[in-house]
């Protein structure tokens, strides 16, 4: 899709959330879920600051942010696993 044609759909969007109004619920949500993707990119972004101690490092994208930024330290742990045990 054209830039364009996404800013242009997202602009409507939003135009339409501020004459109709969003519920308030599903605006705290998707923020509630916002942060934790941030919290979750910033725990792996340490997580490879560590790791170039030990040559170690983690590659930052939206699944391995979402899982850290969701299950928290056991996320992490299992993407330390699932790095180490089945993709190396």
């Amino acid at each position: 899709m054209e830039p364009v044609v996404v800013l242009s759909l997202l602009a409507a969007m939003v135009f339409l959330l501020l004459i109709l109004g969003a519920p308030v619920k599903s605006i705290k949500w998707i923020g509630s879920g916002a942060i934790r993707l941030l919290v979750g990119a910033l725990l792996l972004f340490f997580l490879n600051t560590f790791g170039t101690l030990f040559d170690y490092s983690l590659p930052i994208n939206a699944f391995t942010a979402a899982v850290s930024g969701f299950l928290g330290v056991p996320g992490i742990v299992a993407l330390i696993f699932t790095d180490l045990l089945i993709i190396r």
